[in-house]
Parts: C-alpha cells; sequence; structure tokens
C-alpha cells in the first residue's frame, strides 16, 4: 500500500477512523511481565523519538493527549496499551513502544529501554501488526534499519504486518515526497518476501495527508472484511 492524497474519503476509511477514534487508555508497563496476557491482536507503534510518534497516534485517535506528545523527545519510558474498538468489546490494542535514538537520554536507562522492546517485537505473541515511524526528511537510519532487521523474521512469514508511515511530509515539496517514498520501498523490498504484508504511506499530522489510508489500513489488519 503506497500512500494517496484524496480529498473527501471513502466510506470505508471513515470507518476506519471512527474506529481508531475509540482508542482508549488500558495499561503500560516498564517490563515484560507487567503487561497483560490478552487475545487481542496488538499493533505497536515504533520510531527514533523525533519522528513523531506520538503525534502520529494522537492524530489517529483524534484525542490530544492519549499518547504523550513531549516537547523533550525520548520521554515515552513505558510499553503503553490501549484499547480499540467498543467498549464492551475491544477488538485490538494499539501499543506505544519507547522511541529510540535520543541522545540525551541516559545510556543505562536508553539500554533498559532497547532491551525490552526487543523482547516485546521478538517475542509477544499478539503481536500482529507493527507501525515503524519514519522521519520523511531523512529517510531509514542505520538504527531505523536495526529495528526493522529485528522485525524482519516475524514480518517475513507474515505472522507480523508491517506499515513504513513517513512522518512530516509536509514539510517536502512534491519531489522530495517522491524521492522519500521511492527509498522507503527500495529498504522494505530488501525484507520483502511473498508471504509479507509491508507498506507505505506519506503522513503529516498538521495536514493530515495519509490519516484515512493509515487507518484504513491498520482497521484493514484487524477486520479484513472492512477494509
Amino acid at each position: 500500500m503506497t500512500s494517496t492524497f484524496r480529498d473527501v474519503p471513502s466510506d470505508a476509511e471513515k470507518s476506519a477512523l471512527a474506529w481508531a477514534h475509540t482508542a482508549r487508555f488500558l495499561t503500560t508497563a516498564s517490563r515484560m511481565d507487567q503487561l497483560p496476557q490478552s487475545e487481542l491482536p496488538e499493533i505497536a507503534f515504533v520510531g527514533r523519538s523525533n519522528a513523531g510518534k506520538s503525534t502520529a497516534i494522537n492524530t489517529l485517535a483524534q484525542q490530544r493527549r492519549l499518547a504523550f506528545a513531549s516537547r523533550t523527545p525520548g520521554r515515552t519510558q513505558h510499553i503503553n496499551l490501549f484499547e480499540v474498538g467498543p467498549k464492551d468489546a475491544p477488538d485490538a490494542l494499539f501499543a506505544d513502544l519507547p522511541g529510540y535514538g535520543y541522545a540525551a537520554v541516559d545510556r543505562r536507562a536508553k539500554l533498559r529501554w532497547q532491551e525490552v522492546m526487543a523482547q516485546y517485537l521478538e517475542l509477544r505473541r499478539a503481536l500482529h501488526g507493527v507501525v515503524l515511524m519514519i522521519d520523511s526528511r531523512l529517510g531509514f537510519t542505520d538504527l531505523d534499519r536495526r529495528l526493522l532487521a529485528l522485525i524482519a523474521p516475524r514480518v517475513a512469514t507474515g505472522e507480523v504486518r508491517l506499515l513504513a508511515v513517513l512522518t512530516k511530509c509536509d514539510k517536502l515539496n512534491r519531489r522530495e515526497a517522491d524521492a522519500a517514498l521511492a527509498g522507503a520501498q527500495q529498504v522494505l523490498g530488501e525484507v520483502a518476501t511473498e508471504n509479507a504484508e509491508i507498506g507505505v504511506a506519506l503522513f503529516s499530522a498538521l495536514s493530515r495527508r495519509g490519516l484515512e489510508d493509515v487507518a484504513a489500513t491498520l482497521r484493514g489488519w484487524i477486520a479484513p472484511a472492512a477494509a
């Protein structure tokens, strides 16, 4: 899936956005053993600390403070879970994972977060999909490629779906946006297999570009018939 830009959302996109708007805080955990054992499929949001991850989650859910978007990157120190779907019968969980790569964070804390995040991405049985936030102006950095390599085995088998979201695309002109998409597709092609479900979308929390595309993709992961 590659991002498109339409003035009028389709009915499926409107339904997907309404579904995402139901997101509500469930719990927070600093260790794997603190996470609830749930049968609900989980969609994890990951990315560099300044890639706009929390802002993207808030925009998707249409809630200002669902995910903590600090002016100081690197503040998210836990895995935060959010229920999505009807309150009496949620059908998915969003997982906001700690950002990575912010130099000002204490090294010991960074190592601990990285270990917990790696354990989650490699071992969490409920993990259904990963939304990898990439700053569209920078493309895949070395740290992003390491994260991609970490989840590649589960993506390759089709066990975990992957969507690369190229954030802050409002800061790019048309030529730069096309180049950002092409660069991301090339990187993702390195881990693509016959069974892998991989997509890429341009996204802007400011202009809301790509919002419907992202919501529809995530909804499709959970309820394919609704996509």
